[in-house]
């Protein structure tokens, strides 16, 4: 079994400042990237669901990591379901936007084409990396109002329709496409239309929380995704919501029970992909070194990770 673990972005702001991951002089955007990709095999790209990717920085990123690292990439925020600003659209294509008193705009708020130039602009920034063989799976987090009735199918099977050939990660947002008279049905969809499932950790109890659903919907890579489990910041609002939302430390007990499903759902797919996004300051790094020193033990036959 091949497991690869790796963290939500590694230029996060209370990252760097805390200066307890990259070592001194390790300042530039290269130096930054070259350093994590000798620690991690993998990472996932979060800066392309606030803003559309680049294709010149999906080149630097393939030339700064080493053969075989892999990168996840997010969707763009406009793509599943989430409200976008119009300054957040690029720049040549904003004089175009629908003429209106709304500052922020929704999928379904623009024409045909101007979605189809969107999408053929993402796909463009991110084959970069599809060509280097550096492109794992696209992620689309859909927006906690995406909820499962026939407008959310009908625009989460629209997406698979545009990804087609790429591999497509589905992580919802909203209760109802786990709840107990839906959650066989939205398995059965992903497995149709070859989306991967994400299996989440974080904190239960909001309309915005979905269970940990521990399926493989795609043989060929199993998504697992840890938010950690903070209760009281998981919905904050405002400027520091991005950094300081998913500020938990997993301790120790908690990884090995991680690591134990982890290699269990992996044993019925060829890849699993493990993602820490508790990314304040460097929780998220820790927590992927100790738990990947568990799955390599787990893995080697060295010692069976304990249920907590």
């Amino acid at each position: 079994m091949t497991i690869l673990v790796g963290t939500a972005s590694w230029t996060d702001p209370t990252l760097i400042k805390c200066k307890r991951f990259y070592p001194p002089g390790c300042s530039s955007a290269e130096a930054r990237l070259r350093h994590y990709a000798s620690v991690f095999p993998l990472v996932e790209v979060d800066s392309s669901y606030y803003s559309m990717p680049n294709g010149a920085n999906s080149v630097l990123w393939a030339e700064r990591t080493p053969p075989e690292f892999v990168f996840n990439i997010k969707a763009f925020r406009l793509f599943t379901g989430h409200q976008t600003a119009r300054d957040m659209f690029p720049k040549d294509m904003q004089p175009y936007l629908p003429q209106s008193d709304k500052q922020n705009l929704y999928y379904k708020d623009l024409p045909g084409d101007f979605l189809q130039e969107m999408w053929r602009r993402y796909l463009e920034a991110i084959e970069p990396l599809r060509s280097a063989a550096k492109l794992g799976a696209v992620h689309f987090q859909f927006a906690p109002w995406v909820i499962c009735n026939a407008d959310g199918i009908r625009h989460v099977e629209h997406c698979a329709d545009v990804m087609q050939g790429y591999t497509m990660a589905v992580e919802f947002r909203n209760q109802t496409w786990f709840d107990d008279r839906r959650r066989e049905s939205t398995l059965a969809l992903e497995r149709e239309r070859g989306l991967v499932n994400v299996v989440v950790d974080e904190p239960q109890g909001s309309r915005n929380s979905i269970p940990a659903v521990w399926e493989v919907t795609q043989p060929r890579l199993a998504v697992i995704r840890l938010h950690g489990r903070n209760h009281e910041t998981w919905n904050i609002k405002g400027a520091v919501a991005s950094s300081s939302r998913f500020n938990y430390d997993y301790n120790d007990d908690e990884l090995d029970s991680l690591a134990k499903q982890i290699v269990e759902i992996s044993k019925a797919v060829n890849i699993t992909h493990v993602v820490f996004n508790n990314n304040y300051e460097d929780q998220g790094q820790r927590n992927a070194r100790t738990l990947m020193g568990l799955l390599d033990d787990a893995v080697a036959g060295r010692g069976e990770p304990s249920a907590v």
